[in-house]
């Protein structure tokens, strides 16, 4: 097991190119599963969890070739082997459960183990379930695995889901576009990363209105062709070296970002002291005055506050003068970084899904253990500020969702190194 020691207290400055979004490329390489024709992504990031649905694609019977150096993709499911999802492939992370609607819209069949990933909360899959059903799926869950069945094919309907879920967006709306007739789906998620895979699908052949908004009509399609497609900027990596750079003292030029994606970190980061605009090849960012000021966030759905920027924020409020309150709504478990943070002298309380964050001086270097993939990246953040050396440990949740995080941040003049994880400095 491997871990990255961080000496902190160096400003960050320079350009960061940001990396094509892990959230959206999953869900479009499972859309490769509703066409018998190839598909082509480029901008794909060498990641875990990239490299895992390519294991449970290849094993689903679709060829994939990654070029990790160019960082594309190419797919083909000329014909599906096997309707089975693996729980040994499945249990790493939850995305795998984005297979389950294409692969029984396309095949009439599909076998998927319950899945693995952070354990942050929750996140049940009944929504894909229900919905699915609503579909005319026929669905058994047994020994662990979700077994949906539609011989017949799927037939659209009017979905209602109960709360904004993007995964289960993703999943209905692509098995939606091989569903014969019209499926509306009300209270869909609005996030980027859905949009891109819509706007794939739409170039695939599908009918899809509405998207970007809460309600998306998919009209179905007995077939969908191949297509070429290109993955959005990460915003949620932006979003992370954004509160890096600003953390530090530093400036820096978020290349490929997209500003109309970040607009929640906008007002927090102003009212913090924080300057952050477009500029012609991406986004910069850099504080204002000498000290950050301390801010109140809540996490919400998007166009909301990403929860997925929640911890990192977290750390830049540790070093900000006066408090902050951050809020969680969306996963119960998403505060296993504070105890981390408390370590390195952080002043947090937590009430319930609130806490309160009291900036301090200076944080201390330390050992800390990496819970989740955001967690450990909001380590790795008040690593680079702490007085000392800050060694973060589990760094296998780091590298799920960061491409290459370690070499990105040193050329920017972090001084951290990924070490073997002897148990012992």
């Amino acid at each position: 097991m491997d871990k990255i020691r961080i000496t902190g207290g160096l400003p960050l400055n320079g350009e960061i190119e940001i990396s094509g979004a892990k959230n959206a490329a999953l869900p479009l390489m499972a859309a490769s599963l509703l066409t018998d024709q190839p598909l082509e992504f480029d901008r794909v990031p060498d990641l875990r969890d990239v490299a895992s649905l390519i294991e449970i694609l290849e094993e689903l019977g679709v060829a994939c070739a990654y070029d990790a150096q160019k960082k594309t993709l190419k797919l083909h499911a000329a014909r599906l082997s096997s309707c089975l999802a693996p729980y040994d492939l499945v249990r790493k992370m939850r995305a795998s459960i984005l297979v389950l609607g294409p692969l029984v819209a396309r095949h009439g069949e599909a076998k998927v183990s319950l899945p693995g990933g952070c354990a942050i909360g929750t996140r049940p899959v009944d929504m894909h379930i229900d919905a699915l059903r609503e579909l005319g799926a026929e669905i058994e869950l047994a020994e662990g695995y979700i077994h949906a069945r539609a011989p017949g094919g799927l037939v659209g309907a009017e979905i209602h889901f109960p709360k904004s879920s993007v995964g289960a967006t993703e999943n209905i709306m692509m098995a939606a576009t091989l569903a014969k007739g019209v499926t509306v789906l009300h209270n869909a998620a609005r996030e980027p990363e859905i949009v891109d895979l819509g706007g794939c699908l739409v170039k695939m052949g599908a009918e899809i209105e509405g998207l970007g908004t809460d309600k998306i009509t998919v009209r179905g399609k007995s077939f969908l062709r191949g297509t070429a497609h290109s993955v959005i900027a990460d915003r949620i990596e932006a979003g992370t070296f954004a509160i890096a750079g600003v953390m530090t003292g530093g400036a820096l030029l978020l290349k490929n970002a997209e500003i109309g994606h970040l607009g929640a970190m906008i007002d927090p980061f102003h009212k913090a002291g924080v300057d952050i605009a477009e500029v012609a090849g991406g986004v910069s960012v850099r504080r204002v005055k000498d000290v950050l000021r301390g801010v109140d966030i809540m996490t919400e759905p998007y166009p909301g506050f990403p929860t997925d920027l929640q911890a990192q924020m977290m750390s830049m409020l540790t070093i900000a003068t006066g408090a902050g309150m951050v809020t969680e709504t969306i996963f119960e478990n998403r505060f296993m970084h504070v105890p981390e943070l408390l370590r390195m002298g952080a002043d947090i309380t937590v009430h319930g899904s609130s806490a309160l964050v009291r900036g301090v001086k200076k944080l201390k270097g330390a050992d800390v253990m990496a819970t989740d993939l955001r967690a450990s990246v909001s380590l790795v953040l008040a690593g680079l500020v702490a007085e000392g050396a800050t060694s973060v440990h589990r760094i296998y949740h780091l590298e799920r969702g960061y491409e290459n995080i370690v070499g990105k941040l040193k050329a920017v003049g972090a001084k951290l190194e990924k070490l073997k994880d002897d148990g012992e400095d």
